[in-house]
């Protein structure tokens, strides 16, 4: 297996010490360096997805911090990269066709004073 500069395409590279516990290469041509493989360090969108429902359901994002040992901002960032993927709301405010209202009675009356039993009044 040969390996090759991402940059320049190029084969004409040397080993150049380990960084983090990986190979490191140099490219002669362009002088770029680069590892050979690099990986996701990321959080499983399974893991993800349940942050996002916790939050959904009412759970402050330090509640779930504490509850699923992620910091707070990786919730919160995670909470706006999601809301930017949400369709946009209509530019327009319509005013619905058909809406329901509630009542709700009151009374608000004078209570009579009696004397306490036990105390003179």
């Amino acid at each position: 297996m040969q390996i090759s500069c991402p940059k320049s395409a190029s084969n004409n590279i040397r080993k150049n010490g380990h960084r983090r516990g990986k190979q490191n290469y140099q490219c002669k041509d362009c002088g770029r360096q680069f590892i050979e493989f690099y990986s996701y360090n990321g959080y499983p969108k399974e893991f993800k997805e349940e942050c996002l429902t916790m939050y959904v359901n009412g759970n402050g994002f330090r509640a779930i911090e504490r509850i699923k040992k992620v910091n707070h901002n990786t919730v919160i960032r995670w909470v706006r990269e999601t809301g930017n993927q949400l369709p946009h709301s209509p530019e327009h405010y319509q005013i619905p066709q058909v809406g329901q209202l509630d009542e709700l009675q009151t009374f608000v009356g004078k209570k009579a004073v009696r004397p306490r039993s036990g105390f003179p009044s």
